[in-house]
C-alpha cells in the first residue's frame, strides 16, 4: 500500500527547472571543482618534490621520491577522504545537511594553504608536514561528497534528478584541468623567470631554489574556489525531506521550499505526524529490515564504487608515469624541474579538456535518457576494452610512429569512465536509500570507492617504480610494470560490470518510491512505539 506524498515533496518532485536548480549546482559544483583540484594536483609535483629534498647523490635514487614516500604524499589525502566521507556522511544524516556543510569547506580552505606552507628542517620533516595537512585536507573533501549528492538528489525534480547530481559531479573534471592550467602558468613563469642553470644529471635535480614556491603556490590554490563558495553555502536553506521527514518539522520545510520554488505550499502538520507515529520506516541501518530492503544495493554500490576508483585514480595518480614510458613526456634527464612540471601539467590538461571533461558532460546529457544501469554497463564495459587493447599489444604501442594511437585509446578510457562508472556510483547512492539514512549510505559507498583509489595509490604506484638498476629515469615504471598494472585494471572494469547488475535504475521514480518510505509494507513487522532507531 503507497502512502499519499507530502506536497512539499511532490512540489519538488514536478517543478519544473528553475534558476534555484542551477544555483544549488554552481554552489554544491564548486566543492566538487575543489574536491578535484586538490586530490589531483599532488600528481605533478610529486617529481619536483623528489628533486628537490631527494637531490642528493647518496640518496638511494637521487631527485626521486623513495617509493614509500610518494605513495603517502599521494594516498595520504585519499585516507582522509575515506575517514571524512564515513563522518560527514554520518553527521549529514544526524544534524542535518546544511549545519554540516559550511563546516567542510572551513577545513578544505585550512589546509589547502597549510599544505603549501608545509615547513621542516629535512626533507623527513617537510614530507610528515605535508601528510597531516593532506590528510586533515581529504578529510574535509570526504564531507563534499554525501552531502552535495544528497542536497542535490533532495532539491531536484525527478525527471532531471540524474543530470543534475551528475552536473554537481562534472565539476569534478573542470577541477582535474584547472589543476593542469594552474600546473603550466606557474611553472611556465617560474621557468621564464629563473632559467635553470646546468645541474648533475645523475642526481637529477635542480639548483633553481626558486623552484620551491611552484609546489606550494599549486596546492594552495586549491583554497580559492572553495573560500569563494562558503557564504552561498551558509545561505541555502535546508533540504525538505530532511526538514519533514527526519526532523519531522512540516511548516519548516514548507516555509522553505515556498521561497525557493516561489509557490504556496501547504504545511500538512497532520500529515507529517502520522509518518513520525509509523514505526514500520524507521529501521536503522544494522537492522534486518534495511538488509531486506537495501542490503544488496548498498552492496552494489559500494562494490562498484570500489572497483571504478581503483582505475578512475590508478590511472590518474600514474598517468604521467604511462606518458614517460611511452615517450610522449621527455625523460627527466633532458629537462630541469621546472620543466618537468611543465610537460606533466601540460600533458594532465590536454587529457582533461579532451576526454575527460567531455565524458562527464555526455553522462549529465544522456543519464535520464538512458538510465544509470546502461551507462554505468557501457562504461565499465569499454574501460575493460580499452585497457586490454592496451596492454596486450603494449610494445606495439611504445614504438614511436605508435605512440598517439596509445595516447587516444588511454584518453578513451578516461572518457568511458567519465560517461559511465565514475558518474553513475556518485548519482545512485543518492537515490535509493531512505532520507534518514541516504547520507550516511552514500558516505559509505564513497569511502568503498576511496579504498579502491588507496589500493590504486598505494598498491599500483608503489609496485610500478622501476627496479631496474640500468633504468635512466630511475622511479619511472618499467614496460613491464606498465602492461601488467593495465591487465589488472583491465579485470578490475570487468569485475565492477558483473557488480553493476545489483544497483537498481533509479530513472523516473521519486526518491520515496525508490527507497519504500512511501510504502505501507505490512509484511514488515512494526517496531515498539517507544523504540528510538539508532542510525
Amino acid at each position: 500500500m503507497v502512502r499519499q506524498q507530502l506536497e512539499v515533496l511532490n512540489a519538488l518532485d514536478v517543478a519544473k527547472t528553475q534558476l534555484y536548480h542551477f544555483t544549488a549546482i554552481v554552489i554544491a559544483g564548486m566543492g566538487f571543482f575543489t574536491d578535484a583540484y586538490d586530490l589531483f594536483s599532488i600528481s605533478m609535483v610529486t617529481k619536483l618534490l623528489g628533486r628537490l629534498y631527494y637531490h642528493k647523490v647518496g640518496a638511494p635514487k637521487p631527485g626521486v621520491l623513495p617509493p614509500g614516500v610518494s605513495s603517502s604524499v599521494t594516498g595520504v589525502a585519499l585516507v582522509g577522504t575515506l575517514v571524512g566521507q564515513l563522518f560527514f556522511g554520518w553527521l549529514g544524516d544526524k544534524m542535518g545537511r546544511k549545519k554540516v556543510y559550511g563546516l567542510t569547506l572551513l577545513v578544505m580552505v585550512v589546509c589547502s594553504v597549510a599544505s603549501g606552507l608545509s615547513f621542516g628542517s629535512s626533507p623527513k620533516g617537510v614530507m610528515t608536514t605535508l601528510c597531516f595537512f593532506r590528510f586533515w585536507l581529504g578529510f574535509g573533501i570526504g564531507g563534499d561528497y554525501p552531502l552535495s549528492a544528497t542536497i542535490m538528489s533532495e532539491y531536484a525534480n525527478k525527471k532531471t534528478r540524474g543530470a543534475f547530481i551528475a552536473a554537481v559531479f562534472a565539476m569534478q573534471g573542470f577541477g582535474i584541468m584547472a589543476g593542469g592550467i594552474v600546473g603550466v602558468i606557474v611553472s611556465a613563469a617560474f621557468d621564464h623567470a629563473y632559467p635553470a642553470p646546468t645541474y648533475e644529471v645523475n642526481a637529477l635535480a635542480s639548483t633553481v631554489p626558486e623552484s620551491d614556491y611552484i609546489w606550494r603556490i599549486i596546492l594552495m590554490f586549491g583554497a580559492l574556489p572553495a573560500a569563494l563558495t562558503y557564504y552561498w553555502r551558509m545561505k541555502m536553506p535546508e533540504t525538505a525531506r530532511y526538514t519533514a521527514l527526519v526532523a519531522k518539522n512540516a511548516k519548516q520545510a514548507a516555509t522553505d521550499m515556498a521561497k525557493v520554488l516561489q509557490v504556496e505550499i501547504e504545511p500538512e502538520e497532520a500529515k507529517v505526524a502520522q509518518i513520525a507515529q509509523d514505526t514500520r520506516n524507521s529501521f536503522g541501518l544494522f537492522s534486518k529490515q534495511f538488509a531486506k530492503r537495501h542490503g544488496l544495493h548498498l552492496l552494489g554500490t559500494c562494490s562498484t564504487w570500489f572497483l571504478l576508483d581503483i582505475a578512475f585514480y590508478s590511472q590518474n595518480l600514474f598517468q604521467k608515469d604511462v606518458f614517460t614510458a611511452v615517450g610522449w613526456i621527455p625523460p627527466a634527464k633532458t629537462m630541469n624541474a621546472v620543466q618537468e612540471v611543465y610537460r606533466i601539467a601540460k600533458a594532465q590538461t590536454i587529457i582533461a579538456l579532451c576526454s575527460t571533461v567531455p565524458g562527464y558532460w555526455f553522462t549529465v546529457a544522456f543519464i535520464d535518457i538512458m538510465g544509470r544501469f546502461a551507462i554505468q554497463l557501457m562504461g565499465f564495459f569499454f574501460m575493460t576494452v580499452f585497457m586490454f587493447a592496451l596492454a596486450i599489444p603494449y610494445d606495439h604501442w611504445t614504438e614511436k610512429s605508435n605512440r598517439i594511437g596509445f595516447i587516444i585509446m588511454y584518453s578513451l578510457t578516461f572518457f568511458f569512465a567519465n560517461f559511465g562508472p565514475n558518474a553513475t556510483t556518485f548519482v545512485v547512492p543518492a537515490e535509493i536509500f531512505p532520507a534518514r539514512l541516504r547520507s550516511t549510505c552514500h558516505g559509505i559507498s564513497a569511502a568503498a570507492g576511496k579504498a579502491g583509489a588507496i589500493v590504486g595509490a598505494y598498491g599500483f604506484l608503489y609496485s610500478s617504480q622501476s627496479k631496474d638498476p640500468e633504468k635512466t629515469d630511475a622511479g619511472y615504471p618499467t614496460g613491464i610494470g606498465v602492461k601488467n598494472s593495465l591487465i589488472v585494471l583491465g579485470v578490475v572494469n570487468f569485475l565492477g560490470m558483473a557488480f553493476t547488475f545489483l544497483v537498481p535504475e533509479p530513472k523516473g521514480k521519486s526518491l520515496e518510491e525508490l527507497s519504500g518510505e512511501n510504502e505501507e509494507d505490512d509484511d514488515v513487522p512494526a517496531a515498539a512505539p517507544s523504540r528510538t532507531v539508532p542510525v
